[in-house]
Order: structure tokens, then sequence, then C-alpha cells
């Protein structure tokens, strides 16, 4: 079924009124109670316009339902949102709740209420809608109905205006180019550097290294709300490191970014990209990109924040001399974190426990050993995310829960109750403290500070990112829906779901758009975040899911890896 809306006639009056009294009367009410609704249910032609009446329908089955967005900005109300009963739970309401409530962002409003029929409210609780109160009846002397609320967020308030001063952005993938600065760049880089679409909440332009899928961008700007985004793909696909080198080669494209007037957002700050905006890169810009020197600042920053802990950090010259102090240490039964001054989403990473280790495993040195954190005390990995605007000013984003498997990064969730208030508090107001020090070392743009909570409950910080990360992603993508529907979302971010079979194009796009079709099912939103490794020997994909409740997230995180592992059946005679 393909839903359409649409303004709602005037000469169709008559026929809506009957649609919302027959929707009305799925829920089982007598005809005496319809008779006394009879008024309130009515629309009248001259109404329609003012009163903001939509209609969804399908080429083949007529009208299937009618929603009105009524009053004036800033607040508004739902007056109507009714759906025919046989169409009752095939997508069509919640279409309707979502154009009128991007119609509502887009004219300004910031809070619409619901007085809702109590069997509609489990609906608009899972569409985001807050429970308010109750209201009497228009209709029915003596009936109590529930009163929800719609809250969106004020254009130039928080971190999306410090950001991009609330315009739409320019994304440049050069995550190869960043990790390149520090060592050979993972070989995930041109697979990750998808994630750049989801720099800013809304792109205006992306450019990235190698090709993606032609339709991808329609299909995450068609649930983001984005409109046309212009993709310059493929540009240095055997030389990702290079990709701002890579427009400033093509003179033609260099100008038409510029002639957008618009901010220019790369995933890390780099020479080659100062070379592109005319923006210098100072010398100790990137300092505390390295683990060492995070270390070094944690542990002055530390004395003024007892509810944090520091590991003990130590460096080897050498891949032997960190041999020497890695059996020492485990041979007392201590696990050590071995690290590499710098690295990316786990890489240049290693838990070592036991003395049974080879030394040749172990990378040339230098390298940095660190105090293991124990402990299996929930949410075990945590991030800090906050950001540095052009005057110096830190701005806080928020506090995620990532998804670790041994040292490897897979995702980060977001949102309302994902993190304890207490955990939140210690965490942010650290992160803010390094978010300063890194302000006046120069650095302007966004960070992460990464934690492990340890078994005493005390979160100990790991490493600084200065650069977009992983969990960015869930941040700008909870701010995009709760700005055009409304609501406070749980975001997960999962980067890598395993296929069962490798995908070419038109099966990738068929595939994204059944599953995305299926947790819409569950009121639960997909967005395709990294494609590009759908046809590789080991085929996986990148997604991010959002919905209202935690029940609903979970479910939907399951659905989505369930029909990617039966991707395979689809080959099968």
């Amino acid at each position: 079924m393909e839903v359409r809306i649409r303004p709602a006639r005037a000469d169709e009056a008559t026929a809506l009124t009957d649609l919302v009294v027959r929707s009305k009367a799925h829920w089982g009410y007598d005809a005496e109670f319809l008779a006394a609704c009879r008024e309130e249910l009515t629309i009248r032609a001259d109404e329609i316009d003012d009163r903001r009446i939509v209609v969804a329908e399908d080429e083949a089955l007529g009208m299937l339902g009618a929603a009105s967005l009524e009053g004036t900005a800033p607040h508004g109300r739902l007056g109507l949102c009714f759906v025919e009963p046989h169409a009752i739970g095939r997508g069509v309401g919640r279409a309707l709740y979502s154009h009128v409530m991007g119609t509502a962002r887009a004219l300004g409003f910031t809070r619409i209420t619901i007085e809702s029929d109590p069997h509609a409210e489990p609906f608009y609780r899972r569409m985001g809608a807050r429970p308010c109160g109750d209201t009497p009846s228009g209709s029915v002397e003596g009936r109590e109905l529930p009163l929800l609320d719609v809250l969106f967020a004020t254009p130039g308030d928080g971190w999306t205006y410090a950001w991009t001063e609330g315009r739409r952005a320019i994304h440049l993938g050069n995550v190869a180019e960043f990790q390149s600065q520090f060592g050979p760049a993972s070989t995930e880089a041109a697979h990750y550097s998808c994630l750049a679409a989801f720099i800013s909440p809304h792109p205006a332009a992306l450019i990235l290294p190698r090709e993606v899928p032609p339709d991808w961008i329609d299909l995450v700007g068609g649930v983001l709300g984005w409109g046309p985004v212009e993709v310059y793909d493929g540009l240095s696909r055997e030389r990702a490191g290079d990709l701002s080198r890579a427009v400033l080669s093509r003179p033609a494209l260099a100008e038409r970014l510029k002639s957008l007037g618009l901010p220019l957002v790369p995933w890390g700050r780099t020479p080659a990209f100062a070379e592109l905006t005319g923006e210098p890169l100072g010398p100790d810009a990137l300092r505390y990109e390295s683990k060492r020197a995070s270390h070094e600042l944690f542990t002055r920053l530390a004395p003024a924040h007892p509810g944090i802990r520091v590991p003990e950090q130590w460096r080897a010259a050498t891949r032997r001399a960190a041999a020497r102090l890695l059996r020492t240490r485990s041979r007392a039964g201590r696990a050590t974190v071995v690290k590499t001054e710098h690295g990316a989403g786990g890489s240049g990473t290693w838990v070592i426990r036991n003395h049974g280790f080879r030394a040749a495993s172990l990378p040339r040195g230098p390298l940095l050993l660190e105090e293991f954190v124990s402990g299996a005390t929930e949410p075990r990995d945590l991030t800090f995310d906050g950001l540095v605007d052009v005057e110096g000013r830190v701005h806080e984003v928020g506090v995620a829960v990532m998804d670790v498997e041994g040292t490897a990064y897979r995702g980060a969730t977001v949102g309302p109750g994902v993190v304890p208030p207490p955990l939140t508090g210690t965490v942010a107001r650290f992160g803010r403290a390094v978010g300063e020090r890194i302000a006046a070392s120069g650095y302007r743009g966004w960070f992460d500070v990464d934690f492990v909570t340890g078994s005493d409950g005390r979160p100990a910080p790991t490493e600084i990112n200065l650069r977009m990360t992983g969990p960015s992603v869930a941040f700008m993508v909870k701010a995009r829906l709760d700005e055009i529907r409304g609501g406070d979302h749980l975001v997960r971010t999962v980067d890598h779901v395993p296929l069962g079979a490798r995908l070419p194009g038109p099966e990738l796009s068929a595939f994204l758009r059944e599953t995305a079709r299926r947790c819409g099912g569950i009121d639960a939103v997909l967005v395709p975040s990294i494609p590009t490794a759908a046809f590789e020997p080991a085929p996986r994909l990148g997604v991010v899911l959002a919905a209202h409740t935690r029940e609903r997230l979970d479910a939907a995180e399951a659905l989505v890896r369930t029909a990617a592992q039966d991707t395979g059946r689809m080959f099968l005679s």
C-alpha cells in the first residue's frame, strides 16, 4: 500500500465526516454515543483550509484517513487523526501523524496538544507524545479524555545551532584523510566515510571518497526530511586519504561548493582541509588526539572531579620492554590494555590477560600500557560528546552508551533514560572540563571523551577523539527526528550487521525498503548508514534505528539482524 498525503478539498467534507465517524465506531462505541459526538466530529467545507486538513489516500484503495493541524504558532493542536477501520494498523496513522508534525515544525509551532480518545492514547505515546493530564470531552458531559503534548526544539537553541547556526551544511567524508595524519588509515575507513552523511542534522551536499548506491541518500533523506542532497562520490577511490585535495584538484566542484554559501564541515580537521577552507590548523590543535597526551590531561583534571578515576598508564619504548611489563602484571593477575598512541574504533588497542602471549604479536614501540579497569557495572562503555564553537565556547551534546565488542566499537545508543542521571552528570562535568582545555589549545570542532565504568561505579576516561565519531551519528539523527517529528527519541547506531549474502545495488535497495517498512510496523525508524560493504566478501551493513521506547528499539534491532541473516535465502532455488 502506497500512502500519499495531500490537502483535503472542500467538496470532500461530507465524505471526510463519514470516514471520521466510521473510524470512531471502530472502538466499539454504540449509536447513542456516536450521535452525541456527531456535531464535534462534523467537518464543514468552509473550515477545511483553516483547520489545515489533509487526506491520506492510496491510488487503488482511495481515501484512507484524515488529520488536521489547528491553531496559530507557536501552540497548536492535532484536531483530527482518523483512519478507515480496514486500514488501521497498516501505517496510515503514522504517515498522517508524521506529516502533521513535520508541517507544524516547518510553520514554527513549538508545542502541539492532542486531546486523545482513550483507545488511541497508546498510539500517540508510541509516536513520542507525552501525557500531561486530562481534559473534559467536548461531546459527552462528565467524560474525561487523555491530554498529551508534543514539544519541538526551539530554533537557535542548543548545540545544533552552535554547530551550523541552524543552517544546512556541506559534509566532507575525510575519515581516511584524518586517520592518515597519525599512521596508516584503517581498512574500514572507506566504508566508515558514509557516516559523513550525518555530520550535521541537515546536509545540503555530501562529498565521499568512493561510490555509494545511487538511491541510498534518497532512502536516508526520505526518513529524515532532508529534501534534495547533492552527492559527489568516487572522488578518491584509490587514495581515500586525499579527499580534500581531490576537491581542490577540481576547480569546478570547489567553486560549486563555495557558491552554496553554507558551512563546510569535515569528519576531522587536517592540513589539506585547512587549505581547502582557508582556516589554519594550529600546531597544537590536535594534540589531545594522542592517547598519551589525553591521559596526562585526565590526570591533571581528576583532582577536581572526585567521581572520576584515572587508570594508571606506562610508556614502553619498545615492544620488548612492553612484553616484560605485561608478563610481570599478568603473573600478578592484572589485565593490561595495550595501546598505540593513535587509533580509531578500537584499532591499535588490545587487552592482555595472561602471560602466554607472544611478544612478536605486539606492534613495534613505542606503546602505551594502561591499567585495565575491571567490573561488570552497566552501562560499561560511555562517551561524552561535545563541540567547541568558533569563539572557543564549549557546548554539551550528550552522553551515550557504546556497544564495544572486545576492543572494537560497534555502535552507540542515545536518548532518555539510557544513562542514569547521576552518572550522566559526572561524565558530562568532566567532559566539559576536557572541552575547555582542548579549546584553549586551539581546537575548534566536534570532540568526544570515552569512558569505561569500573566495579566501583566510577567512570574512567580512556581517550579523547578530536573529530566526528560513531556516537555523533546517533546524536545527529536524534536531533533531526526530534525536530521534524517531535518527542524525545531513543536512537541506536549499529555499524556492523552481517548479511547472509552479498547484495548488489538493486537487491540492497529492495532489502532496505522492505526492512524499513517492517520496522515502521513496530513504530520504529530505520536509516541505512553504511551501505558500501554489502557486496564485500564478508558482506555487512550499518544502520541507525530509532523508537520511543527501549523495547521497540531492541525489537527493531532484532528484526534487522534476523532479516539481514535471512538475505541468503533469496538466492536459494
